[in-house]
């Protein structure tokens, strides 16, 4: 991504209240409020005009971020319809500043969007589905534009669900290697956590006095993103965890010190790497 300008307007002065944001030189505007501030959110104008919108929180049974994405003629209207929806604790609208949003527009945006989500897995994705929009080759150019925009304030905003995973090949400098009874698990420091790769391996089963981790390991293992092969687990896919420590957990079955655990390939504990680095 470019370098980039962004402004955001506090409205009530509170850094997690209503707020607005802009990008220099671009033509679209965000504007994201807490569900508690829903009444304020549905009384800006700009929400009357076509756009998207996100909806984020927790999915109640698994505890797991989650994420609703949306689209309307008229967002506000639009909005009003979630309020029977609990899962979802504040809202991020995107609109354009210069009005020249259609309904197929925000309809190709919207299936980007969810398509991204799914494919990225960083939260549980509420939409059943969407068919998205077919858009002439300029247009779909240039809504490919303000996507990208739109995905550049998206973790300024509190929502790093489209943040790209790291690639494990062109960061191998940095790899971290968890080992337990000759397993091996993969893994990076990311700037929303620790990310485990595709391949890495975990212990198949929970320490006696493992209790949150338990419930982690089974909720990875019940969305198949944990596997079990030849006596133990094997990530199926890229995992992003909260911390060192989480990601370390589900490996070794239990509660897990990351920054002893994780080590680099000359052997050196990450607590060591990052000490060296300050």
């Amino acid at each position: 991504m470019q370098a980039a300008t962004i402004k955001i307007f506090l409205v009530h002065g509170s850094p997690s209240g209503l707020r607005t944001a802009e990008l220099s030189n671009w033509s679209g505007k965000a504007i994201a409020a807490p569900r508690t501030e829903i009444s304020d959110l549905l009384k800006r104008e700009e929400l009357a005009s076509p756009g998207f919108y996100l909806l984020t929180g927790v999915e109640p049974d698994s505890g797991e971020r989650a994420i609703y994405i949306g689209e309307a003629e008229n967002v506000a209207n639009r909005l009003k319809g979630h309020a029977t929806k609990d899962f979802w604790n504040a809202a991020t609208v995107f609109v354009s500043k210069d009005e020249n949003l259609t309904k197929a527009h925000i309809r190709y945006l919207e299936g980007i969007l969810i398509e991204k989500a799914n494919s990225n897995g960083a939260a549980i994705v509420m939409n059943s589905a969407s068919s998205g929009a077919r858009l002439p080759e300029s247009d779909a150019a240039e809504m490919d534009v303000f996507l990208e925009k739109c995905l550049q304030l998206l973790p300024v905003l509190g929502i790093p669900d489209f943040n790209e995973k790291v690639d494990q090949a062109s960061e191998s400098k940095d790899l971290l290697y968890c080992k337990i009874k000759g397993l091996t698990a993969t893994g990076k420091r990311t700037a929303n956590g620790f990310i485990v790769f595709a391949g890495s391996q975990a212990v198949l089963e929970h320490r006696p006095s493992a209790k949150r981790m338990r419930d982690k390991r089974e909720q990875l293992i019940e969305k198949g993103l944990l596997l079990e092969k030849d006596g133990h687990l094997v990530f199926v896919k890229d995992i992003e965890f909260g911390s060192p420590s989480t990601a370390g957990s589900v490996v070794r079955g239990g509660n897990t010190n990351g920054l002893t655990n994780w080590r680099n390939s000359q052997g050196i504990q990450l607590k060591e790497i990052e000490a060296s680095e300050t």
